[in-house]
This record gives structure tokens, C-alpha cells and sequence, in this order.
């Protein structure tokens, strides 16, 4: 007997052995107590309950309690932790040296350990937390600014930084794409995580703190000096003031195959906001890629200048087909019809919900991708046959500044927002337009603005509604521009309108526009040679109109 309990004992203390070499060479640390505070319920039940189902006792504050026990799990409230009612709205529940000293404390420190024990601070293991949606409240139309300033998480970011600090004891987890591979990891190891583990989920929780303080400053530092007073409707007229500091800060959504060529790597992130091209709900298709994702932005950005049903075809970030029509079927023959070989392998942009009539069109050609606000359950169903063909929603991103990143640092500019209207013109030639002529003069600009310089764009309207006809693209002399559109011109040419981004330093830009057909010109104007170039139109019978608005699009 007494050499069958040595036995046993030897077993015992090798076990014993064992299992601390174990957790000194991966440093495996059980997980016994849990706090959950999270505003994205997505998926917490189901951790909750793998949690519980490993012994963790479950401690949880207000929303996330409910939600735990209407699924039937067992969950002490943080009141109870800490011997205190949340109070003031909710703003005050977590705030409390019985949570950070449940999770500060180092458990290889017996001064801390002691302290804790004489203050009756039970040890918290895990904290898992997610944040107040400050960016989509701060994005959403009409909000004010108490509504923000309310949606600013203090408890949060404050049990994050503090597990995240002490990642050697305790696992933060504030991301739900975490929840599965962190159960599998618990059942696998009997309820414990790996230091590598605690490690990785740390510096999330640092980089998604980071995220957030630098969304709300970069928030904030937009609105008037007054809190008190009512948020700008829309962007303000004053030109842009530079931050002190420019943050930059979005969390990856997806890593990309590769970025424009094979051998670059690349990956697409997300502000947050929900909304805008790298926000959107792909319904269908193979994964985007780079070149995609850009063409799609350049593509959405000119839908959303026009108010009737407008369809947009896109390649290489510029346009090769736009029109409006009085459906989005309408507008979409009009715009292929402008260019049909370029449309080939492009993309597709909608301002309006794409229906079934509108989709059995589009399905003929093979496109890479088409954006719209939505898509009926009819068109759902036409595409499906097309299974590459990516489908995305949008939600409509609010105007905001422009980042450019160059060698050694960043340009800032706000987005290009100037708008013209017929009372904003001005007429400088003897032959004054009609208002057919303004009208397709103001859709040939509105194009014009989203095409790379030099740029010239040759329209017509037709019932109404405008049309490309010939796009002169990125070229290098605005005469070359002019010609170029001109030869892309699959539609009749003559009696169309013109709109050059800049205006004509020489006058043999609005003599090769003449040449092609063109009856009006659209252009800013500025140049120290306007008298030449409106006596070239004069001589020429064309009719003129300036913007004193200039569109350069440098990419």
C-alpha cells in the first residue's frame, strides 16, 4: 500500500511539474472570472455560454447582462462587484478599484496579491468589451453635439487599456471576430490561454483605444468653437483650416490578394462610420480587389453629383460612359451606348436602387462590379447567374477631407465640393446659350469634375437628360484632351456642348472643340489670354459660359 501511495504521489508531483514547465514555456493562465460590457451584442451569448460552460463566472454590466440571462445564463451584475449601483445614466458603473484592481493587479507580485485580498478584490481573468459607437453616431445626419459627446465611452477604453496592460494575467477581448478561435483555445487547454494569446488581444485593445481617442479628436476639432451651437447642415464655406495634427487611424476590414499589380500586398480599412466604398455590403462575387475598390470610389463619388436617375460606367478611375434617364434601365443604355468597347470589364455606378429591368441589362455585359444605395429582389435574382460579378450596397459617406500620402508625410485638402448652377454663370460671347445649351453644359461639368486633367468632356442632352459622348482623359496638353475625346466619340458629335476642367491658355482648344462639332463651351476661365479665347468663339458661332471654378483631378 505504501509503495502504491509513493507511487501515486510521484505521479502526482510529476504532473504537477509537468504542467508549470508547461506554463512557464507558453504561459497558460486559467480564466475563472469574466467581465462583459459590450455595445455590438453580435455573438456574445454563444462566447458567454462557452465561457460558462468551462466554470468562468460571468460578471457583466446593465444591456449585456440582460442578454446573457434572457438566454438563460447565470451572471452576477458589476454592482454586486463592486458594492455600488451604476448610476448617473450609466455613465458611472465600472469606474471602481474593485473591477481595476480585479484587473491590474500582477498575480506574481505577493504585495499585490495581498492587497487585493485585504481589500476583498476578487480577480478578474478576462474583460470583454466593446466600445460606444462613436463614429457612426458622429456620421449620422443631423446628429448634434451632446448626442456625441454622450456616445464618448469612458468605462470602456479604461477596462481595456487596463487588461491590455496586464496582459500577463488577463485576456482582453474587444473584438467579436475573436470569440470562436478563442473557444476553441479554452477547450483545448481546459480554460487557459497562451501568453502569444494575451499578447495579440492586448495590443488590439491598444491599437482600437488609439482608433478611438483619434476618431473623436479628429471629430471634435471639425465642429464650431461653441459647443453650444447647432452643427454646420452643411460643409462651411471657409476654406479648410489644417489640424495641428493629422490622425490617420482605421482598422483593417480585409486583407486584399494583392494591391494594382501582383506582387504588391495590400489590404482595405474601415473608419468605422459604416459608410462609403470601403463600408460597403458585398451581396455577391469573388473578393474585390485594389484596383476594383478604387474604380468603385471614383465611380460612386460622380453618381452622387446627380439627382435624377444616373448610371455611371467606370475604368482605369475615369469614366467611359454617364447618363441620366427617367429609370436606371434608361440611364444605363444611354451610358453604354457612349462607349461600348471601354465598358467592357469596368465597373457600374447607381445612385438609385437597381431594379430587375435595370439588371437583365447590365447582366449582358461583363462588368467587374456595380455599386448602388440598393438592389430589389428581382435584380438579386438576375445577377445571380453572374457569379463573379460583385454587388455592393453603399450607405452614402459624409463629405470629408481628402488624404494623399507622399514621400515623408501627408497632403490634406477637403474634398471638391464647389458646386455651379445656371445663376452662377456668366456669358462672355456675343451668342448667349439656350437654356437646352446651359442645362447640358451643367451635366457636362458635373462630369468633368471626375475625369483626370487635363480634361474635356463632350455631351449632349437629350429629353431632358444628359449624356456623354466623347471623354478626353488625363492628358497632357488640353488641346490633346480635346482631340482625344473627340476620336473616343461613338455618338454623333454635332450640336453637342464642352466642359474643360481649366480654362484655355491659347485659343487652339476651342477651335479643336469647334472642329468636332461642339456648339458650347463650358470652362472656368482665368486665363491672361479669355479675350483671345472668347473672340476664337465669337468667330467660330460658339457660345460660352464660365464657372470661375476650376476642377483639376490629379489623382
Amino acid at each position: 500500500m505504501r509503495l502504491e501511495f509513493e507511487g501515486k504521489k510521484h505521479r502526482d508531483e510529476t504532473i504537477r511539474m509537468n504542467h508549470l514547465q508547461m506554463e512557464e514555456t507558453v504561459g497558460l493562465k486559467a480564466v475563472k472570472r469574466a467581465l462583459f460590457s459590450v455595445t455590438d451584442k453580435t455573438g456574445v451569448v454563444e462566447f458567454a455560454r462557452v465561457l460558462a460552460e468551462l466554470g468562468v463566472e460571468l460578471v457583466s454590466t446593465g444591456g449585456t447582462s440582460k442578454a446573457l440571462r434572457d438566454a438563460g445564463l447565470q451572471v452576477k451584475d458589476v454592482a454586486e462587484l463592486t458594492g455600488f449601483p451604476e448610476m448617473l445614466d450609466g455613465r458611472v458603473k465600472t469606474l471602481h478599484p474593485n473591477v481595476h484592481g480585479g484587473i491590474l493587479h500582477r498575480r506574481d507580485l505577493p504585495e499585490h496579491v495581498a492587497a487585493v485580498a485585504e481589500h476583498g478584490i476578487a480577480p478578474i481573468d478576462m474583460v470583454v468589451v466593446n466600445l460606444y459607437a462613436f463614429e457612426k453616431t458622429a456620421a449620422r445626419p443631423g446628429v448634434t453635439t451632446p448626442e456625441m459627446i454622450e456616445n464618448i465611452d469612458i468605462g470602456g477604453p479604461s477596462m481595456l487599456r487596463s487588461a491590455a496592460k496586464n496582459f500577463h494575467d488577463v485576456a482582453v477581448v474587444c473584438n467579436a471576430a475573436d470569440y470562436a478561435l478563442l473557444c476553441e483555445e479554452l477547450r483545448a487547454n481546459s480554460g487557459n490561454l497562451s501568453l502569444a494569446t494575451r499578447w495579440r488581444l492586448a495590443r488590439a485593445a491598444f491599437a482600437t483605444t488609439a482608433a478611438y481617442d483619434a476618431a473623436i479628436a479628429t471629430t471634435l476639432e471639425a465642429l464650431p468653437a461653441d459647443p453650444l451651437q447647432p452643427l454646420p447642415s452643411a460643409a462651411p464655406a471657409d476654406p479648410l483650416q489644417p489640424p495641428p495634427v493629422l490622425r490617420v487611424s482605421a482598422r483593417l476590414r480585409n486583407p486584399l490578394r494583392y494591391g494594382e499589380n501582383p506582387h504588391q500586398s495590400a489590404g482595405v480599412y474601415s473608419d468605422g462610420s459604416g459608410r462609403g466604398i470601403a463600408n460597403a455590403r458585398q451581396f455577391q462575387g469573388k473578393e474585390l480587389s485594389y484596383n476594383n475598390l478604387v474604380d468603385l470610389d471614383a465611380c460612386w463619388s460622380m453618381a452622387s453629383e446627380f439627382e435624377h436617375p444616373a448610371v455611371i460606367i467606370v475604368k482605369h478611375t475615369n469614366p467611359c460612359g454617364v447618363a441620366m434617364g427617367t429609370s436606371v434601365e434608361q440611364a444605363y443604355l444611354r451610358a453604354l451606348a457612349a462607349d461600348p468597347v471601354s465598358a467592357f470589364g469596368g465597373v457600374i455606378g447607381v445612385n438609385r436602387a437597381v431594379d430587375g429591368a435595370a439588371a437583365a441589362e447590365m447582366a449582358k455585359l461583363f462588368v467587374e462590379a456595380i455599386v448602388a444605395p440598393d438592389f430589389t429582389a428581382e435584380a438579386l435574382e438576375r445577377f445571380a447567374a453572374k457569379k463573379n460579378l460583385r454587388l455592393l450596397k453603399i450607405v452614402p459617406a459624409v463629405p470629408a477631407r481628402v488624404i494623399k500620402q507622399i514621400s515623408g508625410g501627408y497632403l490634406l485638402q477637403d474634398e471638391d465640393r464647389a458646386a455651379v448652377t445656371a445663376g452662377s454663370l456668366t456669358f462672355p460671347t456675343q451668342r448667349k446659350p439656350s437654356a437646352e445649351e446651359i442645362e447640358g453644359m451643367l451635366f457636362a461639368w458635373k462630369v468633368c469634375k471626375h475625369v483626370k486633367s487635363n480634361a474635356i468632356v463632350y455631351a449632349r442632352l437629350e429629353g431632358g437628360f444628359g449624356q456623354t459622348v466623347g471623354i478626353g482623359a488625363g492628358q497632357m496638353s488640353r488641346v490633346d484632351a480635346a482631340r482625344f475625346g473627340a476620336m473616343k466619340a461613338v455618338l454623333p458629335l454635332a450640336a453637342t456642348v464642352a466642359a474643360s476642367d481649366a480654362f484655355f491658355p491659347f485659343p487652339d482648344g476651342v477651335e479643336t472643340i469647334a472642329q468636332a462639332g461642339a456648339r458650347a463651351i463650358i470652362q472656368p476661365g482665368g486665363s491672361m489670354r479669355d479675350a483671345e479665347v472668347i473672340e476664337a468663339a465669337d468667330r467660330l458661332g460658339l457660345t460660352m459660359a464660365l464657372t470661375g471654378i476650376r476642377h483639376f483631378l490629379h489623382g
